[in-house]
């Protein structure tokens, strides 16, 4: 089973979403800007990722900046907090499957949790070849 927290608004999201449905794998999508987000759920999410709440800080095209969150000292609490209030906060898509959890930005980071590579050719949302037309991983 594969999870992906998406943004349909969101290029990278979408592009992550199209690989995974390529490979075959028809994953569980959750619009975390409708569903919003749990104190646990995150929590879990980022250790599961290695990530710190600032490392999954959404800095662009996101309110953070206004919120004084990019600021050297604020802490990893004051971000959850924000992030809880304003799931846009959370940068996207994170993806999760039994090889990992996955902040997939760029995109082809989502490939190493795929049982199954799609085919090809396959490019990233800015028109890049991630997989070649026999089916090999570019880059």
């Amino acid at each position: 089973m594969i999870v992906i927290h998406h943004n349909p608004d969101c290029g990278t999201s979408r592009n992550v979403l199209a690989i995974i449905e390529a490979s075959g794998a028809e994953p569980v999508v959750i619009d975390y800007l409708k569903t919003g987000w749990t104190r646990h759920q995150l929590l879990g999410l980022f250790a599961a990722a290695g990530l710190t709440p600032r490392e999954a800080l959404r800095e662009t095209k996101s309110p953070a900046a206004e919120l004084g969150l990019l600021e050297p000292g604020v802490d990893d609490e004051t971000i959850l907090s924000a992030m809880l209030e304003s799931p846009v906060l959370v940068n996207r898509p994170i993806v999760c499957s039994p090889k990992g959890v996955r902040l997939c930005r760029p995109s082809e980071a989502v490939l190493d949790l795929l049982d199954t590579l799609p085919p090809g050719p396959l490019h990233k949302e800015d028109g890049s070849l991630l997989i070649d037309a026999d089916g090999r991983r570019v880059g």
